[in-house]
């Protein structure tokens, strides 16, 4: 008699944009004489729900989701409503649906990350000053759009990642952070002495020590890579804005191409982790450039957003600060041969059609 195996997932702490956790166990099926190895994931998939001026719709339930796989609909087990609070104080909505608002969670992250430009301050000094323009710009917003639950991080790679600043509330840090990250100094706060205890959220403790941390971040993508599982760690949607001109693999007749070495992995910890990319390009404006689709592409597969021909660096910090403001955790079981992975695409649209939702494209399984 063979054995049916099934996997049963444990979903992620609540708060995850897209979590996904299995937990491997055995069950012996004393009246069947076949059964087929199986795992059965719980899905946790983030949507962003607005109207057609950006504005965060409350309320939704179960019935006014419409999720597929593989064009099939699946039967969501759970839609749980986050938010920062003050976007529902005052709503007619949110009382007609009995939403208690000091039950919401509220905490918002957010990780500043810069692509240091100084390597091309020679050939492309707009792009240096950019980056300090940005920074700038960056400052400013910490210091009038921060609410008191938002937790920011600030970091920069050049040919290694640099953290400046691990999560937190404080303004005056987060300003001192971002001066640092413009200016590409090197930082020494992920020695195991130096890392803090405060039991705040944190993404140093959750990347390689020292040296190794060099040696492990050799490309962009490593860093971005790392940077997600250690972000992996802490509960909730994390918001990646990515201030860079693009990376990646451009083939001999000009076209942007994912790297299979590389892009892959990353995205995949993007994903596993419930990071979103909002890719926030230093190239100045009007300029076409092959990388553009780069990071349109990074940040449609994770959930995030592309900005272009920014005017002021200010206005991607707000829009997505906006736009998280709430969104929705939906819930649901999705079974796979065991054994086996690959990527899952994944639907998600409401049955309003004139509402905007945006969730990742999908979710990894397997080992």
């Amino acid at each position: 008699m063979k054995r049916l195996m099934r996997g049963a997932a444990l979903g992620l702490a609540a708060g995850c944009a897209l979590g996904l956790a299995v937990q491997a166990r055995q069950a012996q099926a004393p009246q069947e004489r076949f059964g087929e190895r199986v795992e059965v994931r719980e899905v946790l998939i983030d949507a962003l729900v607005t109207d057609a001026a950006g504005n965060v719709i409350v309320g939704l339930d179960k019935s006014d989701f419409d999720v597929r796989e593989n064009g099939k609909p699946v039967n969501l087990t759970g839609v749980t409503f986050y938010s920062n609070r003050r976007l529902l104080e005052g709503s007619s909505v949110a009382a007609k649906k009995g939403i208690r608002i000091d039950q919401v969670p509220e905490d918002r992250y957010f990780i500043l990350f810069f692509q240091d430009q100084k390597q091309n301050s020679l050939e492309a000094p707009e792009l240096l000053q950019r980056q300090i323009d940005a920074g700038r710009k960056a400052r400013g917003w910490v210091a009038k759009d921060l609410l008191p639950n938002d937790w920011v991080a600030v970091a920069s790679y050049d040919n290694k990642l640099k953290i400046h600043q691990d999560f937190t509330h404080s303004r005056e840090d987060l300003q001192r952070a971002i001066d640092d990250a413009v200016q590409g100094k090197d930082t020494e706060n992920n020695w195991p002495s130096r890392i803090s205890s405060q039991g705040n959220p944190s993404l140093i403790a959750g990347l390689p020590r020292g040296n190794e941390l060099r040696d492990r971040t050799a490309t962009i993508y490593d860093g971005i890579r790392l940077l997600a599982e250690a972000a992996g760690k802490i509960t909730g949607r994390k918001n990646l804005m990515l201030f860079t001109n693009g990376f990646g693999r451009v083939e001999t007749f000009g076209q942007y191409v994912p790297d299979p070495r590389y892009y892959p992995p990353t995205v995949k910890a993007l994903n596993n982790n419930n990071v979103a990319v909002y890719a926030i390009d230093l190239v100045p404006i009007g300029t076409q450039h092959t990388l553009s689709d780069a990071m349109n592409q990074l940040a449609t597969d994770t959930g995030g957003r592309y900005f272009y021909d920014v005017v002021n660096f200010e206005t991607p910090l707000q829009l997505a600060a906006k736009e998280n403001s709430g969104y929705y955790l939906l819930s649901y079981r999705s079974e796979h041969p065991a054994g086996k992975s690959g990527f899952q695409p994944v639907e998600v649209r409401t049955t309003n059609p004139e509402l905007k939702v945006r969730a990742r494209k999908g979710y990894y399984y397997g080992p």
